[in-house]
């Protein structure tokens, strides 16, 4: 008893005081006029921090319509259709191996996007992360390791219905490697770069590729606005589609 309570209390002791942090990000344009346009961004990024291990969950949101010019049987009106929409989610557990940084990892996604030829696209890795480096001002880790993606494209239908090319399901085996970049220029403004990649070892297999770059300043106490260029890459698309989706969003962070 007198062990066990000892543990007890090392553990506790040991556990950060608070083991919650979050950040809530939305964004919403509309426009009205000449051109009709909503979108709306969100995303919540949730840490986790425990004795032995370092978790975090990543949810993203983007929807997007606008007032379009429809032409059919030589009549021609204006409609609101949806031009994007994508939903994302992740998590990743690090089993740490010191008190530093070095850790074992397990990571897991999925996202559906409604405009990039793919049903949806998936993957699990587990591997190994790190800090590579720590200055006065800026940090940077990574995390690499073997994996697997899984993605089934869409159907493609011509115009009278008939089908073009029947969905496609691929399991290939993958390194996923992750990178964040953070310099502080101040205690109330800061730079990230975030780079994540699931590289395909199969010919022909497609191999997806996110980055963002931010630039995130306080506003008033935990709220704050961030600038932000995101671009997604997937080297194999359907021939309707284009590799590089780029996104320019000014959203509000609220840290909790």
């Amino acid at each position: 008893m007198l062990a066990t309570s000892a543990l007890a209390a090392q553990a506790f002791a040991q556990a950060p005081e608070k083991p919650w942090a979050a950040d809530a990000e939305l964004g919403l344009l509309a426009t009205s006029g000449n051109t009709d346009s909503t979108a709306l961004k969100a995303k919540l990024n949730l840490k986790h921090e425990l004795t032995r291990w370092r978790n975090q969950y990543v949810l993203e949101a983007l929807y997007k319509e606008d007032q379009l010019e429809v032409e059919q049987g030589g009549e021609t009106w204006s409609e609101s259709q949806v031009t994007a929409e994508k939903y994302f989610g992740s998590a990743q557990a690090d089993y740490k191996l010191d008190s530093q940084h070095r850790a074992l990892f397990v990571f897991g996604s999925y996202e559906e996007d409604h405009f990039s030829g793919y049903d949806y696209q998936a993957s699990v890795a587990v591997g190994y992360s790190d800090r590579l480096f720590q200055g006065a001002s800026s940090f940077l880790d990574y995390s690499v390791g073997p994996g697997m993606s899984f993605s089934r494209t869409d159907e493609v239908r011509a115009a009278d219905g008939t089908l073009v090319t029947d969905n496609i399901t691929e399991e290939p085996a993958m390194v996923r490697v992750s990178a964040l970049y953070q310099y502080d220029f101040s205690e109330t403004a800061k730079f990230t770069q975030t780079f994540a990649s699931d590289i395909a070892l199969e010919s022909g297999a497609n191999t997806k590729t996110k980055a963002e770059s931010a630039v995130t300043a306080n506003i008033y106490q935990a709220l704050a606005m961030k600038l932000s260029f995101t671009i997604t890459h997937n080297s194999e698309v359907p021939e309707d589609r284009v590799s590089s989706d780029r996104q320019t969003a000014v959203t509000l962070v609220y840290s909790f």
